[in-house]
C-alpha cells in the first residue's frame, strides 16, 4: 500500500531524475546530506500512481536516512534512491536487470558521495547488477563475499527498541504476555513476529498479501485485515510496511500505548508525534528503531568480519531510545524532537565521532 505523503522541505545537497536508457523506467537518486561522510540509503522498487510520487517518496527517505545514520552514530550522510514503476508496468527478467543496470549508471554519476543498497523490492542480487556499473554499492549476496541480506540485522535492532518502549510503557522490557500487533510481514516485520511468538507474545498480524496468513497460523497469532490493525488494543503497534500508515486519523483511532517498528516515516504528518502524545501514546521514532541495518552495512563495508561488534552496537539501540526518551521528558519534548535534536548536534558539528550504540 502506497500513501500519499507530503513533500519534505528541499534541503537536499543532490538530486537526479533520469528515464533509464535501457528500462525506460524513472530512476530518482537523492542525496539530503554527506556532512558526516558518503551517503549511505538503499534503492526501493516500488509502484506509484506518478512519477512525483516516486520522487517525493525518495526525497522524504533519504532525508531520514540522514537522521538515522546521524542518530546511529556512522560516518555516514543520508541518500535513497527509488525506481518507480506505474500500475501498469510489467517488469520480467530482463526489464529488471535493466531498470538496475540504469540504477548503477545512476549512483555511480555521483562520484561516490552516495552508496546504495537493497531495500523495498529490491534484493541483494538486484545489487550485483549494480555493482556491473559501480562500486559506491554494499550489501551484496554472501556467495560473492558480500554482506548479504539486512533485514536480520534490522529486526535485532528494532527488537532492542521494542524491549525499551515496552519498558518505559509497561515497566519491564520482557515481550512474554504483552500484546503486539505488526503491520506488514514483510522481511523485516515476518522475522520480528517469529522472535516475539517465540518468547510468548500475543500477536496480532496483518500484511497487504493474504499469502502471509500462513505465516500467522504457523506463530499461533490472530490474524486481521489490512486497515484494522490500529483498532486492536496492543501495549505496542509496530508498524512494518509502507510509510505514512499513522494519519491523523489512524492516531485517533489507535488503540495501543506505543508505537515502535521499523517501517520509515511512519507518520503521514510531522505533527502526529504531537498527536499521539496527546493521547498518552509513546513513540519511537522509527530512524532510530530501524537503524539495525544500515549500521550493519557501514560497519561490514568498513571492517568486515567485525560481527560480534556490530551486534553489540545494535543490541545498544535500545540504550539509544531509552536515553531518548529520558531526554524528551526532561525537556518536556516528544522523543521525535529529541531525535532530530541529537541528529542535528552531530551534522551542525560535523562531527565524526564514534557510536553511541
Amino acid at each position: 500500500m502506497t500513501h500519499s505523503l507530503p513533500l519534505p522541505d528541499f534541503t537536499h545537497e543532490r538530486v537526479e531524475v533520469i528515464t533509464g536508457r535501457r528500462s525506460g523506467l524513472v530512476v530518482t537518486v537523492a542525496l539530503h546530506s554527506s556532512t558526516l561522510g558518503p551517503a549511505l540509503g538503499g534503492a526501493r522498487l516500488w509502484r506509484y500512481p506518478h512519477w512525483s510520487d516516486a520522487m517525493g517518496d525518495a526525497l522524504r527517505l533519504s532525508a531520514a536516512m540522514t537522521l538515522k545514520n546521524a542518530t546511529a552514530g556512522l560516518d555516514a550522510g543520508g541518500g535513497k534512491s527509488v525506481i518507480a514503476l506505474s500500475e501498469a508496468d510489467t517488469l520480467d527478467d530482463d526489464r529488471r536487470r535493466a531498470a538496475f543496470l540504469d540504477l548503477g549508471d545512476a549512483v555511480e554519476s555521483f562520484g561516490g558521495q552516495y552508496r546504495t543498497a537493497e531495500d523495498v523490492g529490491s534484493t541483494t542480487d538486484d545489487m550485483l547488477v549494480v555493482s556491473e556499473r559501480t562500486a559506491h554499492v554494499v550489501g551484496l549476496p554472501d556467495s560473492v563475499g558480500g554482506s548479504g541480506e539486512p533485514a536480520g540485522p534490522t529486526s535485532r535492532g528494532v527488537y532492542a527498541a521494542l524491549r525499551a518502549t515496552l519498558e518505559r510503557v509497561a515497566g519491564s522490557p520482557d515481550v512474554a504476555g504483552r500484546r503486539i500487533t505488526i503491520s506488514g510481514l514483510g522481511q523485516v516485520g515476518s522475522r520480528l513476529a517469529v522472535r516475539l511468538s517465540g518468547e510468548g507474545a500475543i500477536l496480532t498480524v496483518t500484511d497487504v498479501n493474504p499469502a502471509k496468513m500462513s505465516l500467522a497460523a504457523e506463530l499461533g497469532a490472530t490474524w486481521v485485515e489490512p486497515g484494522t490493525e490500529h483498532l486492536v488494543p496492543a501495549d505496542v503497534f509496530v508498524p512494518a510496511g509502507i510509510g505514512g500508515v499513522l494519519t491523523d486519523e489512524v492516531i485517533d483511532a489507535l488503540a495501543a500505548t506505543a508505537v515502535c517498528g521499523p517501517a520509515n516515516n511512519p507518520l503521514a504528518e510531522r505533527s502526529g508525534a504531537v498527536r499521539l502524545a496527546d493521547r498518552g501514546i509513546l513513540y519511537a521514532p522509527d530512524f532510530v528503531a530501524n537503524a539495525g541495518g544500515v549500521i550493519y552495512l557501514d560497519v561490514e563495508a568498513r571492517t568486515p568480519g567485525h560481527r560480534e561488534e556490530i551486534a553489540t552496537r545494535i543490541d545498544g539501540i535500545g540504550d539509544t531510545l531509552r536515553r531518548l526518551f529520558d531526554d524528551a521528558a526532561a525537556r518536556g519534548v516528544t522523543p521525535l524532537d529529541a531525535a532530530e535534536a541529537y541528529a542535528a548536534e552531530r551534522l551542525s558539528t560535523g562531527a565524526r565521532v564514534p557510536a553511541s550504540v
